[in-house]
């Protein structure tokens, strides 16, 4: 039974904490879509988007209203692209980056994803092709979100597509460097990726998947904020618990909200994601929670143990509250989207390095991060094999979603708007690793993968 205690609680991690439901995100895949003549595959696409997803904006608004939880962005998550054109040749797929665009704003969603590609053991054709549209594609589009998948435990790493992944980035905000560079900031480079991220850029309809599905994330760090601060003076056994409980509550409204979504749209529910992930907004911030734990700012020493602290304890708070939790779940540490993790920058507290070593242990990698326009192809590079090293050895996800600004330099900022925020220019480190990124080839999976 629901008691008018919970009622209020839940009210006031709405109307105070910053709780909402960050994204219902509708898989559709594309798997029927496929031919070999593109203006007939851009098409079926269409049409398969626009009518599969022609409710999905305003049930999400409905749900809303009628439930009085925010739901804050709708999105489509569809079968990586390189795959679904792999039987089109030609030398671009920025025609279906456009016919995506063009779908997404006639059904009215925020993000459409799956401009995508799986390399983590090799390259064919179609997926040169898409890497290489990449930049074109996301500076002609407003809506498309793109992802490659590098690596993994089980394969290794694709060192050619690394190399390669430095210079799509580059060149996407050089193709974008009118807006920001924003291209790039729609892009995100993975290890060991999920087929049911309902969250954006990385977001893609796995082929595993069913044709439709709803997935939900969730997101709620003014709420463990506000929960911590009930246990300011406690041990870490009560701070862990106190997470564990919240993380709990915060499950549960998401799938009630998931629920509702799937019955209304007919579509069935995949997975609900509890992913604390910040907004620029004061109170909502995944920074403020490592201050409420203690920590003067973020990246002073113990940062990276209370992050592990905390990505865990949303995870089994969240699958105590949901037989379906999936996709990322855990902690973003996006800089550009949280004032306090800003502030950490640019004061000095919070460096590239720290960052990185935080990865080991969020749940995705480095994310939102700004640097120099004037960094080098191989150098971008490095960084996605230093993250992709971190996921392939410990069995995660990890990612890069890295902007180099066009024109500007450590000292600088970047205003990129809305949820994205804006970001201080980051350092990176100038010494030279061309002889090491262009050995090409690809580095083998690690003993421990062999589980047969």
């Amino acid at each position: 039974m629901i008691t008018s205690e919970e009622i209020f609680e839940t009210n006031d991690m709405i109307v105070e904490q910053n709780f909402d439901v960050r994204t219902i995100t509708m898989g559709i895949s594309l798997m029927d879509c496929v031919s070999d003549d593109i203006d007939v595959l851009n098409q079926n696409i269409y049409n398969k988007i626009t009518t599969k997803a022609k409710n999905l904006v305003e049930v999400g608004n409905q749900i809303s209203k009628e439930f009085g939880i925010p739901v804050v962005n709708k999105r489509i998550s569809i079968t990586p692209i390189a795959i679904v054109a792999s039987g089109c040749k030609v030398d671009s797929y920025l025609s279906i980056a456009q016919t995506l665009d063009k779908a997404a704003k006639e059904v009215g969603v925020d993000f459409i994803g799956g401009f995508s590609a799986l390399v983590d053991k090799g390259m064919t054709p179609s997926d040169e092709t898409l890497i290489r549209s990449i930049p074109e594609a996301l500076s002609k589009t407003d809506r498309v979100c793109a992802s490659v998948n590098i690596g993994s435990t089980r394969h290794g790493i694709n060192m050619d597509a690394v190399k390669l992944m430095g210079e799509t980035i580059l060149e996407t905000s050089v193709q974008s460097v009118d807006r920001n560079c924003i291209g790039a900031a729609k892009l995100v480079v993975f290890c060991n990726s999920v087929s049911d991220n309902p969250f954006m850029a990385g977001a893609y309809h796995g082929v595993n998947e069913g044709d439709c599905v709803i997935n939900v994330g969730v997101s709620g760090p003014g709420v463990v904020k506000t929960a911590l601060e009930s246990v300011h003076d406690k041990d870490f056994e009560a701070l862990c618990e106190t997470i564990k409980i919240t993380a709990f509550k915060i499950t549960r409204v998401g799938q009630l909200i998931a629920l509702e979504a799937s019955k209304r749209l007919g579509v069935p529910f995949g997975i609900i994601d509890l992913s604390l992930a910040p907004t620029p907004e004061v109170g909502d911030s995944i920074g403020e929670i490592f201050q409420e734990m203690g920590l003067e700012q973020p990246g002073a020493p113990g940062t990276t143990l209370a992050l592990a602290m905390l990505n865990d304890c949303v995870k089994k708070g969240g699958i105590m509250a949901s037989s379906s939790v999936g996709g990322l779940s855990g902690a973003f540490i996006p800089v550009s989207e949280d004032h306090a993790m800003i502030h950490a920058v640019e004061i000095g507290a919070l460096t590239l390095e720290k960052l990185e070593a935080m990865t080991c242990v969020c749940s995705v990698g480095l994310d939102m991060v700004a640097v120099p326009g004037n960094v080098s192809a191989t150098t971008l590079a490095g960084i996605i094999g230093d993250e992709a090293a971190i996921g392939m050895i410990n069995n995660k996800t990890t990612a890069v979603r890295i902007i180099p600004v066009i024109g500007k330099d450590v000292g600088d900022t970047i205003e990129f708007g809305g949820l994205l925020g804006w970001a201080p220019i980051m350092p990176v480190n100038r010494y030279n690793n061309d002889a090491f990124i262009n050995r090409g080839g690809r580095i083998p999976a690690p003993v421990h993968s062999f589980k047969n």
